[in-house]
C-alpha cells in the first residue's frame, strides 16, 4: 500500500469537499467515502494514471460526475489571478455549459497584477462543467472548465 498516495487522495477529497472517491489504476484501486451517505448519482471512476487525473478530482460531489473519458480535456489556468466569465461586469458570460468551443475562443479571463488575460479553449468541443463562479480566485494549473472534444 503507498501511503504517499492515500494521503494525497484524501486531502483532495478534503479540498474539493467531495463525498466520496474512487479510484483504480493497473494493480492499485482506492475508494473512501466521508460525511453523510451521499444522494445517489453516476459514480466517478478514473482509469488513467494517477498523475495524470489529479486535476479531474475536482468535480462536485453534489452533482452527477462527468466520467474520465479520453475525450473530456480540461482547460486550465495558466497563470495565478481572478477568474472572470464575461469580458465585463453586466455583460453575457463569454462561454456556458453546452455551448460549443473552438480553439481560438475566448472562455474567460483571468486578470493578474491589473492585466486581463484572455484564456482560449485550445480545443474543438462542448464545454460540459464550469467550476468556478464570477471574479474567484484561481491557481496555477486549476482546471476552469472540462470540455468534450469532438
Amino acid at each position: 500500500m503507498d501511503l504517499e498516495k492515500v494521503e494525497k487522495l484524501i486531502g483532495l477529497m478534503k479540498q474539493y469537499e467531495l463525498g466520496e472517491l474512487r479510484v483504480s489504476d493497473k494493480d492499485w484501486e482506492f475508494s473512501a467515502r466521508r460525511g453523510e451517505r451521499p444522494q445517489p448519482q453516476q459514480p466517478f471512476m478514473m482509469s488513467a494514471p494517477i498523475q495524470h487525473t489529479v486535476a479531474s478530482v475536482a468535480a462536485s460531489a453534489a452533482e452527477p460526475a462527468i466520467p474520465v473519458a479520453a475525450n473530456i480535456k480540461e482547460i486550465t489556468a495558466p497563470i495565478v489571478g481572478t477568474f472572470y466569465r464575461q469580458p465585463a461586469p453586466g455583460q453575457a458570460a463569454f462561454k456556458e455549459v453546452g455551448d460549443h468551443v473552438n480553439p481560438d475562443d475566448v472562455v474567460c479571463i483571468v486578470e493578474a497584477m491589473k492585466v486581463m488575460n484572455e484564456i482560449k479553449a485550445g480545443v474543438t468541443g462542448k464545454i460540459r462543467k464550469i467550476f468556478h463562479e464570477n471574479a474567484t480566485p484561481v491557481e496555477y494549473g486549476q482546471v476552469l472548465f472540462l470540455v468534450e472534444a469532438g
